[in-house]
C-alpha cells in the first residue's frame, strides 16, 4: 500500500508504480466519487479506445426461472 500527501494547494500525486499500471499520462483525466468515507479514482477512457476492451468475456449466465 502507498502513502501519499496532500500539499498545501490540496494535490496529491500518484505513486509510479500505480501510474504505470494503470497506463496514466499526463493531462489524462480521472473521474472522482465519495463512497463509504474514502475517494475513488477511475480514469475516463475515451469511448473510441474502448472498443474491443471486453472481447473474450464469458456472457454465460444462470437465468432465474422466470426469465427464459
Amino acid at each position: 500500500m502507498q502513502t501519499v500527501t496532500i500539499s498545501p494547494k490540496y494535490q496529491v500525486v500518484i505513486p509510479k508504480e500505480i501510474r504505470k499500471a494503470l497506463h496514466l499520462v499526463p493531462g489524462e483525466k480521472l473521474q472522482v466519487f465519495y463512497y463509504q468515507h474514502r475517494l475513488e479514482f477511475v480514469p475516463m477512457k475515451d469511448i473510441k479506445k474502448m472498443r474491443g476492451f471486453l472481447k473474450g468475456i464469458d456472457t454465460q449466465i444462470e437465468r432465474d426461472q422466470d426469465r427464459t
